[in-house]
């Protein structure tokens, strides 16, 4: 097992603690495959009653995927070992969401992009002080993934929408409230609760219940109308045009975040939560977001997206298209549509 991701046994219960603080926790694929192989371990041992993911030093819980692996191979080798990246990672999303024992996530600190999609299956989501929980994929020419499609097409009002497009961050409390996290501690109680955990894993709920802490208002609630009002629509010409015609300081500083972001995967996030909304399977859910990387990975806004964000930091990118007008139903048709059946996604 890589020792960028940590697994050891504690009581009845396993841990799996990621271990790359330099890179902030981000995702590789062989620690994919470690938390995959810890996890289908554990499934089938009756000793292991629950299982804990968390970090096991430095800031952040998980700041995401391995983004300048996946811009190396699509801009060298057509996107084949970042197809084989996406597929392993959304095995694990799955295999996660579909864990017959208890997971219990902690995420304190950054919690983005693939940190979202090892946390949000958990059945307890532990929220502190320090969580910043963001899917900022549009920004990068990428969209959300590992899941996002479900998670954020289900949250309450046009949340999802707002935060796929926009890739705003929300603390622990703005967790909580959305419904993103089930429980929020003070960052010095997680000692405690995992020790409690580990001593009575079938008893989790109310160990993390009584280690409640209060959480402060969550800033976002104030917003939430303008939210439903304004990001109200699928048709992301809309939206823009509902954002140019409000007139208020919370409307243009939307526009302005939303003219940094890639219209084109702009408007596949919002294509993906629509269609998610209607599917009934978690694994079908990962399908088509299997299909929709598999494409946007090697379309020019990914690779100029991580270069003018990662690479070179100046925050310049030249979209392609460049315009949400120029994003035609065609192309997102293509982007959309199935795999040939044996590059299909399937799960464990």
């Amino acid at each position: 097992m890589t020792q960028d991701v940590l697994s050891r046994v504690d009581g009845r219960v396993g841990v799996l603690s990621l271990n790359r603080p330099k890179a902030i926790h981000a995702l590789t694929l062989p620690m994919v495959h470690a938390m995959t192989d810890a996890l289908v371990k554990w499934r089938d041992d009756p000793a292991i009653e629950a299982v804990i993911v968390d970090h096991a030093e430095g800031r952040g819980f998980c700041a995401g995927g391995d983004i300048a692996f996946l811009r190396n191979s699509a801009v060298n080798d057509g996107g084949e070992s970042g197809r084989r990246f996406f597929h392993d990672e959304y095995r694990l999303n799955h295999l996660m969401f579909t864990y017959p024992k208890p997971i219990v996530a902690f995420m304190d600190g950054i919690t983005m992009g693939g940190g979202v999609g090892i946390s949000l299956p958990a059945t307890f989501r532990v929220a502190t002080e320090n969580t910043r929980l963001a899917m900022p994929e549009t920004g990068i020419g990428l969209f959300p993934d590992v899941g996002g499609g479900w998670y954020l097409s289900r949250l309450k009002g046009r949340l999802g929408q707002y935060l796929a497009l926009t890739g705003a961050r929300l603390n622990g409390a703005e967790c909580l409230w959305a419904g993103m996290a089930t429980h929020y501690l003070a960052p010095d109680a997680l000692a405690d609760a995992k020790s409690r955990i580990a001593g009575a894993p079938d008893v989790i709920a109310a160990a993390l219940r009584e280690l409640s802490a209060v959480p402060p208002e969550p800033k976002i609630a104030a917003q939430a109308h303008e939210i439903e009002r304004l990001f109200g629509s699928d048709d992301y010409e809309a939206i823009l045009s509902m954002l140019e015609a409000d007139g208020g300081e919370w409307a243009a500083q939307q526009l302005r975040t939303l003219a940094t972001k890639s219209p084109q995967t702009c408007k596949v996030a919002l294509r993906q939560l629509h269609g998610s909304l209607s599917l009934t399977d978690f694994a079908e859910n990962m399908r088509h977001e299997y299909r929709i990387a598999s494409r946007v990975l090697v379309r020019p806004d990914f690779a100029e997206g991580v270069r003018a964000l990662i690479v070179d930091k100046t925050n310049d990118p030249h979209w392609n298209p460049a315009t949400a007008e120029g994003v035609t139903s065609e192309l997102l048709d293509a982007i959309f549509a199935p795999l040939p059946a044996n590059e299909e996604w399937t799960p464990l």
